[in-house]
Order: C-alpha cells, then structure tokens, then sequence
C-alpha cells in the first residue's frame, strides 16, 4: 500500500471529478454527488443504523471488499480515495489479510465521501456521508455482489443513475 504522491493524488482525484462529475455537497439538491454511471446500483445505507454490533455493516463491507477483489485479479490494484484527506493506491489481495496492512479506506462512508477504484475507474464503489448512500458500479463487480448487498441493505435506491423502478 503506498500513499499517492502530490502530483498523483491530484491528477486521480481531477479524473474522478471530471469522469464521474464530483459535486460535493451536504444538500440534497445536488444529490446524488456524482454522475452514476450505466452499470450502477446505489442503497440506502439507513438499515445500518440500527445495527447492533456491526453485524450488518461488517457483512456489507466483506462482501464489498470480497466483490472488489475479484475484479481487479491477484495483481490488480485500487486507488482509495477518502475527501480532504490521504489517498492511497494499494494491491486487495496484500491488504486486509493476516500480518497484512488493513484496508485503508472502508466502502462505507465515515464523514466524508469514501471512494474505491479500479485503476481503469471502470470499478469501484462511491459512499456517500450524507445521502447515507453507496454506489457500486462495473458490470463485473455489480453482478458478483448485488445479491449479498441486498440482502444486507434491502432493495436499491437507484440503477444507472435512475430512481430504481423508473427505467
């Protein structure tokens, strides 16, 4: 796991906003914070507040990592990007395991938004602090986890970027 020099740091975080349209904000008008792409699915991540022990949480998470990892290969990497704080760039199947660094970054976010992806940015996951939302996008990833993530969040909130239901 290296954190991502300056001159990187900056050009991964200006493709993210230019390919993905990053507006942050805490208002709902401006939500969803990103442009969702085609092969997307966000949840709502409210059943989480009530989850007594992390139960719930920590599945979502397993299952997110788990679902990452297997899209991006054993020598894959990801970039972490956490807003308004260290970015980092490192290999999932050398993180997170026994005598291993953790994962810099959950999917989940904590404060701020927390994104996950793919070098190619074809991959990955958009948490967002104040819709209390997660978007995970790429076909591959989406049809390796949607199922779990259901079960743990219920039903999306949207597909592509469209209320779910609507399309």
């Amino acid at each position: 796991m290296s954190v991502l020099p300056e001159a990187e740091h900056l050009r991964v975080w200006d493709r993210f906003s230019a390919d993905f349209r990053f507006r942050p904000s805490m208002s709902p008008l401006t939500w969803p914070g990103i442009e969702e792409p085609p092969a997307s699915t966000t949840w709502s991540l409210a059943l989480l507040d009530d989850d007594p022990g992390y139960a719930r949480l920590d599945r979502l998470t397993a299952v997110v990592k788990q679902g990452l990892v297997s899209c991006v290969g054993p020598r894959g990497a990801l970039y972490a990007l956490d807003w308004q704080h260290t970015s980092y760039r490192f290999t999932p199947t050398e993180t997170g395991g026994p005598g291993q660094p953790v994962w810099p970054l959950s999917p989940c976010p904590d404060g701020d938004y927390s994104i996950l992806l793919s070098e190619d940015f074809r991959t990955g996951s958009f948490g967002h602090p104040w819709e209390e939302s997660l978007c995970l996008f790429g076909a591959e990833l989406l049809d390796t986890v949607s199922a779990q993530v259901g079960q743990v969040l219920g039903p999306p909130i949207r597909r592509s970027g469209q209320a779910a239901g609507t399309h």
